[in-house]
């Protein structure tokens, strides 16, 4: 990396407003292996440090006005955007997706810094007239308390800004766990964010392995709520290790998302839907295309232009210009996708993409036509460049297809009937549904799923009210 500021990449966890450097859990490049620096494994004794913290800076953090929490959001927005080349070459080295993405990532986080800032000068109340002659009812909003945030590796600085900044915006305040794979990135925002003039205490972040701070994290009474992205396997996990003190929670877990393509579907506009969905940051997405559905009329034409875009697409390490396709996080990713494909093709499948050497780091990008619902890609999440296609006859098989999963978290479809249009968007089972587009997510929309795929919302005014309790106070005497 070679960073305008290299005081951004701190190697080292902060609690309290100090920055905690022990050389104990190693951060390696996924590109190379090579290693990014050592952070502490955070103890179950510093984690309890931390939620004392939160707690201490919570009583002056909610009593600032709005206007003032909103202020040092807002500088902490710009921070963001004028260190966005930094952060860009930190979120690259250290998840491994191209620098363009790295890039678009960096101003979608900030996109939510900025948003919330603006939603905290609009936290209101209200007064209910009462049924009762001499009294009032008076609505108002406050913060939840100190918030828990775990967030994944694969959008390592978004993840932590999409729960951060409302929660902040609210008068909450934080405790961290980033990704062990990836904390460098959460380390740069805090760096911002000190900078932009948040109180020590407000916002700490723990580095580490998820075992020991997550049990204390999720047992402390004194957090009063947990917001997860992650596995559905995890996040039930979690909610168990919740319950005993009833937290609110925010959980955005797993997916299997169905894009399905009619046969008066814009067939150009749908095949960039699916790279747009599928192939952004390598298929490591929650709500990336798992099972691509297309009608028989239109699937022929399909499948081999959808090859030849993917054949096209560069794959190696992503701070190289021309990269489209950056390695996966870790082995256990490669050696998943590996048996998702060798599953699929044993079952039938046929590959429609020219096959690459690639090193050990990097999944091939594919085409699979001949999909089917026994095949192991259709039932898990693949998360890699792989693209199953499915053929389907009628719009009633479509349907059962796509909701055809215990998961709920976003769904794609195309079509130019305008009745259809509404009636399938309607009888899918998801949170999120595209339209003819193959993005779905920013900061004005509400996003999060149904079924497994978690509770709660994120972005869109909704996010912020993840993050308050409604008060209601009873006024006699009048």
């Amino acid at each position: 990396m070679n960073l305008q500021d290299p005081d951004l990449f701190r190697i080292a966890a902060l609690i309290d407003g100090h920055w905690i450097a022990r050389p104990e859990l190693e951060v390696t490049d996924p590109a190379t292996g090579a290693s990014l620096g050592r952070l502490p494994d955070c103890t179950a004794a510093e984690t309890r440090e931390a939620i004392a913290a939160a707690a201490q800076a919570m009583t002056g953090w909610a009593a600032r006005t709005h206007a003032d929490r909103a202020d040092i959001l807002m500088r902490w927005y710009q921070l963001i955007h004028d260190h966005a080349e930094d952060l860009a070459q930190i979120l690259t080295a250290e998840q491994g997706k191209p620098l363009s993405e790295a890039r678009a990532e960096v101003g979608y986080g900030a996109s939510f810094v900025r948003w919330f800032a603006e939603e905290a000068r609009r936290i209101n109340g209200k007064i209910i007239p009462s049924p009762q002659k001499g009294k009032k009812i008076l609505v108002t909003k406050e913060p939840v308390g100190v918030c828990a945030i775990i967030t994944p590796w694969n959008f390592p600085i978004a993840m932590i800004t999409r729960k951060v900044a409302p929660g902040l915006a609210a008068g909450c305040t934080m405790v961290i766990k980033p990704s062990d794979f990836t904390p460098f990135s959460a380390l740069a925002l805090a760096v911002l964010a000190e900078r932009a003039g948040i109180p020590a205490g407000v916002l700490n972040v723990l580095t580490g392995r998820p075992e020991a701070i997550g049990a204390e994290l999720t047992a402390s009474p004194v957090v009063r709520k947990l917001s997860f992205t992650g596995s559905t396997r995890v996040g039930a996990y979690l909610a168990a290790q919740c319950a005993p003190t009833l937290k609110r929670l925010s959980l955005e877990l797993g997916g299997n998302a169905p894009f399905v393509i009619f046969d008066d579907a814009d067939l150009e506009a749908a095949v960039e839907g699916v790279m747009q969905s599928k192939f952004r940051n390598g298929g490591q997405t929650c709500v990336c295309a798992n099972r691509i559905m297309v009608q028989s009329g239109i699937h022929d034409a399909f499948v081999a232009a959808l090859a030849a875009r993917v054949d096209a697409l560069v794959v190696g390490s992503g701070t190289k210009t021309d990269v489209t396709i950056g390695p996966m996080i870790n082995m256990a990713a490669i050696d998943k996708i590996s048996a998702h494909v060798s599953d699929a093709l044993d079952r039938g499948a046929r590959r429609e993409t020219a096959a690459r050497d690639l090193p050990r780091q990097y999944a091939d990008p594919v085409v699979l036509s001949g999909a089917t619902p026994e095949m192991r890609l259709a039932s898990e999440e693949t998360f890699g460049p792989v693209a199953p296609i499915f053929r389907f006859k009628t719009e009633e098989e479509a349907l059962n297809l796509a909701n055809g999963t215990p998961f709920g978290l976003a769904a794609y479809f195309y079509t130019g009937d305008m009745a259809r249009a509404f009636r399938f968007g309607e009888g899918l089972e998801f949170g999120m549904v595209g339209l003819n587009t193959g993005l779905l997510s920013n900061e004005v929309a509400p996003f999060g799923g149904v079924k497994a795929s978690g509770l709660g919302r994120e972005g869109a005014q909704e996010g912020i009210d993840e993050y308050l309790e409604t008060k209601a106070l009873h006024w006699g005497g009048l």
